[in-house]
C-alpha cells in the first residue's frame, strides 16, 4: 500500500481498517486504533476477523453472515448498521460499521471497513431532540398569549376601552417579536452547523456599533451609567458584517446586563496577529461585575443549551433568552469572520467575554 494512501486514511475522522486480498490487515488508521484499543503495529499482518470481531444485535458473527471474501461477487458494499465488538480490548463497544469491497475482475482485492462510535450519533440525536423540545417550549408561551389576546379582542372588541385594547395589542406585538427572535436563532444555528453562514463585509466602525448598542439599551430603559465604553487608539480599518457585529455585541451586552451585575464595560482595542507588525485585528471585551464564571465551567458556555446552575440568586448561564443558544450563535458568528472568542474572569471580577476579529478586506 503506497504511503500516500495510508496518510489519506490517517487523516479521516472515522476509524478505517483495510484488509488485502487474503483478509490480512494492511492498514489500521489512528481513529480505529482509538476505537478498538489496539495499535496499528499489533493489527497489521493479522486476520481482519481477529482484529475486528463483530456481532449483530442477536450475537451472530457478522463476518460469517456477510462473508466478504466468498460471498456474492456482485456485492460492492455493506450499508451502515450498528454492531458490537465481541472480543479484544474494545469488547462490548457499539460501533456504526460500513464496508466497501474493492474487486478485481470480480475477485475481492481489498476490504475497507469504516467505523465510528455510536455515542457520536447519540449525542447528535439528543441535541436535535433538545432543540425540538426547547423550540416547542419557547414557542408555546408567546403563541398561547397571541392566540388568547386576539381571540378575546375578536369576540369582545366593544367591551374594552382604547387603552385596554392598546395594552393587549402591545403584548401581542411583543410576543410576535419574541417568536421572530427564536426563529432567527434557529436559522442561525442551522447555518452555523451546515457551514452556510455568509459574511457580507463592509467597512465597519466597531466603536460606533457599540455606542448604538448602548444607546438602544438606554432607550429601552436601562440606566445610562450602567454602561462604559473604552476605545483604545490605533484601531485598524475593519471590514466586517455590520449586522452580525451588532448581533454579537447586542447578545454579549444583554448577557452581561441580565446575568451579571454592576457596570457593563466594553473595551475595544487593536491587536497584532502572529507574524504581523501592524495592528491587523480588533479585540472587543465585554465585562460585568457579577460573580463571573468558574474556569472549569468556562469551556462549556458556548455549547448549545448550556445552562449553569444559578448561585446566590444569579441566573448566570440562562443565556440567549432561555433557549441556551445565544452564546453558541455568538461563537459561530465570530468564527464566521475568522475570529475567536473566549470567556474568562474580568480584571475587576465578574465575567469577561473577549472576541477577536481580523480586520479583513472588502473581498475577504
Amino acid at each position: 500500500m503506497p504511503d500516500l494512501d495510508k496518510r489519506a486514511y490517517d487523516d479521516l475522522p472515522d476509524g478505517v481498517l483495510v484488509a488485502d486480498a487474503s483478509g490480512t490487515v494492511v492498514i489500521l488508521n489512528p481513529a480505529a486504533e482509538r476505537l478498538l484499543g489496539i495499535s496499528a503495529d499489533a493489527a497489521v499482518g493479522r486476520s481482519y476477523r481477529d482484529v475486528l470481531p463483530l456481532c449483530d444485535e442477536q450475537d451472530r458473527d457478522w463476518w460469517a453472515c456477510t462473508d466478504p471474501y466468498a460471498g456474492l461477487s456482485s456485492r460492492t458494499r455493506q450499508p451502515e448498521r450498528q454492531l458490537h465488538v465481541s472480543g479484544g480490548p474494545a469488547e462490548g463497544r457499539d460501533l456504526l460499521v460500513t464496508a466497501a469491497y474493492v474487486r478485481d475482475n470480480g475477485t475481492l482485492s481489498r476490504l475497507v471497513v469504516a467505523m465510528r462510535d455510536t455515542r457520536t450519533r447519540e449525542r447528535i440525536e439528543r441535541s436535535r431532540a433538545d432543540l425540538v423540545s426547547t423550540v416547542a417550549h419557547e414557542l408555546r408561551s408567546p403563541l398561547t398569549s397571541v392566540k388568547g389576546f386576539t381571540a378575546t379582542l375578536l369576540n369582545k372588541w366593544g367591551r374594552f376601552t382604547d387603552d385596554q385594547k392598546r395594552v393587549m395589542l402591545e403584548t401581542v406585538n411583543a410576543d410576535a417579536d419574541r417568536v421572530t427572535r427564536l426563529i432567527t436563532e434557529l436559522l442561525d444555528v442551522s447555518r452555523i452547523e451546515s457551514g452556510r453562514m455568509e459574511v457580507h463585509r463592509q467597512l465597519v466602525d466597531v466603536p460606533d456599533r457599540a455606542r448604538k448598542i448602548i444607546a438602544g439599551r438606554v432607550a429601552a430603559g436601562d440606566a445610562e451609567d450602567r454602561f462604559r465604553l473604552e476605545v483604545l487608539e490605533g484601531l485598524p480599518e475593519t471590514w466586517l458584517d455590520a449586522d452580525k457585529i451588532d448581533q454579537i455585541l447586542g447578545n454579549l451586552v444583554e448577557n452581561a446586563v441580565r446575568h451579571g451585575a454592576g457596570i457593563v464595560t466594553i473595551v475595544i482595542e487593536p491587536t497584532r496577529l502572529e507574524g504581523e507588525d501592524d495592528p491587523a485585528a480588533v479585540v472587543v471585551s465585554v465585562r460585568d461585575q457579577g460573580e463571573g464564571i468558574s474556569p472549569d465551567v468556562a469551556p462549556r458556555v458556548f455549547r448549545q443549551f448550556w445552562r449553569g446552575k444559578p448561585r446566590g440568586g444569579s441566573r448566570r448561564g440562562q443565556h440567549g433568552g432561555g433557549t441556551g443558544l445565544g452564546l453558541y450563535i455568538v461563537k459561530g458568528l465570530v468564527e464566521a469572520h475568522g475570529g475567536t472568542i473566549c470567556v474568562r474572569r474580568a480584571p475587576g471580577g465578574g465575567a469577561e467575554f473577549r472576541f477577536t476579529v481580523p480586520a479583513g478586506t472588502a473581498a475577504a
